[in-house]
């Protein structure tokens, strides 16, 4: 079965209308291991729940946030985050309650369809030796060039590149409304290190959680970053690791990316379950 190829003119991606002064932060999370990635599957639309492993990382990855200053400090303004903005699917949407959760003061939640994860038509269920065999010349064009090519009956990512850009539009505004009256562009440092808001003792900048998908963050990235789709795959996204992107005048900046080492618990229970005996594993 031929690929499905799209035009040239799709390869470039939705720009963002990012509100002049405003200064906020962004932090990425993808979601925890779903029942489909144990079990090597494509999943797409399909909502498989959290495997017990994946209710884990998202423990693990919600009190990080919320106790971000315990290890290394992460690149986050201080305080609670405005809102958690997740996709609708339920391996995202346990991820976001759990983060909520764990914050100390209560945080609006927004299920967002612009977060769903891009559509894998036929692969969607299938197992990856069953869509490599059966599949393998589009999974080749699929990994070659992403934006010309996609799954048979899939979503192309220029169409999900779209909805995503019109998602962080509502978030951005959103967090303009409280971003514009906390101090001018002089008093940040665009250079890691430097505290120059908290010296003067300014109110800290907003941000937002977004808890989503690899393949739409991966798309976030590059329309925050205006970079073209061909950079589909340069930015893998780990489960439940941590991506903070902060937006200063009109400005998106990757401060950290794929920030995991909250998630090393999870191989120590491991070890202590397998030096037990118990074969089932920590979880």
């Amino acid at each position: 079965m031929p690929s499905t190829r799209r035009r040239p003119e799709s390869r470039a991606t939705k720009t963002v209308d990012i509100p002049a002064g405003l200064h906020a932060t962004l932090v990425l999370v993808r979601h925890g291991e779903s029942t489909y990635i144990a079990e090597g599957r494509f999943q797409g639309r399909h909502d498989p729940p959290l495997s017990p492993l994946g209710r884990r990382q998202a423990e693990l990855v919600a009190a990080r946030l919320a106790q971000r200053d315990a290890q290394t400090p992460l690149p986050i303004p201080a305080g609670a985050p405005l809102e958690i903005w997740h996709s609708p699917l339920s391996r995202a949407a346990a991820t976001a309650q759990s983060i909520a959760a764990a914050q100390p003061e209560p945080v609006a939640l927004h299920s967002s369809r612009g977060l769903i994860e891009i559509a894998q038509g036929d692969w969607e269920g299938q197992l990856s030796a069953v869509v490599r065999e059966r599949w393998a010349d589009e999974l080749a064009a699929w990994r070659r060039s992403p934006a010309t090519h996609h799954a048979p009956g899939g979503e192309p990512i220029s169409e999900a590149a779209r909805r995503v850009a019109a998602t962080l539009d509502q978030i951005l505004a959103v967090l303009a409304t409280v971003s514009s009256d906390r101090g001018d562009i002089l008093s940040r440092s665009f250079v890691p290190g430097y505290s120059i808001a908290a010296a003067i003792g300014q109110p800290s900048d907003p941000w937002a959680v977004l808890v989503a998908h690899d393949g739409i963050f991966r798309l976030t990235l590059l329309t925050l970053l205006g970079l073209p789709l061909e950079r589909f795959w340069s930015f893998p996204f780990n489960l439940c690791a941590i991506t903070v992107v902060a937006v200063h005048e009109g400005v998106a900046a990757l401060r950290a990316h794929n920030l995991s080492e909250h998630l090393a618990p999870i191989a120590d229970e491991a070890r202590a379950a397998e030096a037990r005996g118990d074969r089932r594993g920590a979880l």
